[in-house]
Formats: structure tokens, sequence, C-alpha cells
């Protein structure tokens, strides 16, 4: 993917993705909720790194770190996130239209495993969610983000 993207291009595509499921963790701060959701992240992105058929999806999951930095507020956890969340998705639909959906999803799916890892903060959390799927659409293209 190297051949299709820059290195800050990639940096933008991962730091969407990884913001998504701070995103979620920060939505409802608990602290040792946040102990289950940081291991349930990693977990859903070792999978992804070894077994997505996305070329996009691997190199993301192979990188390291947030892009956001310890002391980040949950506001901008936010608004990083959504910004590179919108950036991407126009970056995919630019330079590799076939790995748009797949972006979606594995953002969608991360996103979700996070909410799901630790009881309580379920409205708090779906709004974190409502946000990451509406910046997900809002890169121009006609994917449906409907749940399944």
């Amino acid at each position: 993917m190297s051949d299709i993207f820059s290195e800050s291009e990639i940096e933008t595509l991962h730091k969407g993705a990884m913001g998504a499921g701070l995103l979620v963790s920060v939505s409802d701060r608990g602290f040792f909720d946040s102990f289950k959701e940081a291991g349930v992240l990693a977990k859903h992105v070792a999978v992804a790194r070894g077994s997505s058929e996305s070329a996009v999806v691997k190199q993301i999951a192979g990188g390291r770190g947030t892009g956001f930095g310890v002391t980040s507020s949950p506001a901008e956890i936010e608004s990083g996130t959504l910004d590179a969340l919108r950036s991407s998705v126009a970056l995919l639909e630019a330079k590799a239209p076939d790995e748009v959906e797949a972006y979606r999803s594995f953002v969608r799916d991360l996103a979700r495993s996070v909410a799901a890892a630790a009881p309580g903060g379920d409205e708090a959390e779906a709004g974190a969610i409502a946000k990451i799927e509406a910046a997900l659409t809002s890169g121009g293209g006609s994917g449906n983000l409907a749940a399944p």
C-alpha cells in the first residue's frame, strides 16, 4: 500500500481507526473499564493484522499507537478522530475505492467491540458510535452504514 499512499496518509488512516476505539473508550470513563477496552482494542487489531483480506486494514492494524498523546482531552480525541475518519474515507474513495467498505467495516467493528468490552455506559458509547458512523459516511460515497 505504500506505493498508493504516502506515510502521512497511512498515519491518517491509522489515526481514524485507532481513534474510533479510543473515542468509544473515553466516552464512558471508568478506570477498570478502560483496561478491558484497551485489551479488546488490541485484540481486535491483532486479529485484523493476521486475517483481514484488505491490504489497507492489514497495514493500519500493523501500525503502532493511536495517533493521540497521553494527555489528549476527550474533545481533542473526538475532533481528531472524526476529522481523520472523514479524511480517510475521502482518501480511500480517491485512491483505493475497492478498500472503502473494508475500512468502514473495520472501524465500525472495532468501535462496537470496544463498546461491548465492559458493562455500562451504553448511552454514551452509542453516541460515540453514531458520530463515528456519521464520519464514515461523510466521505461522499454511497456506503450504507445501517447496522447489520
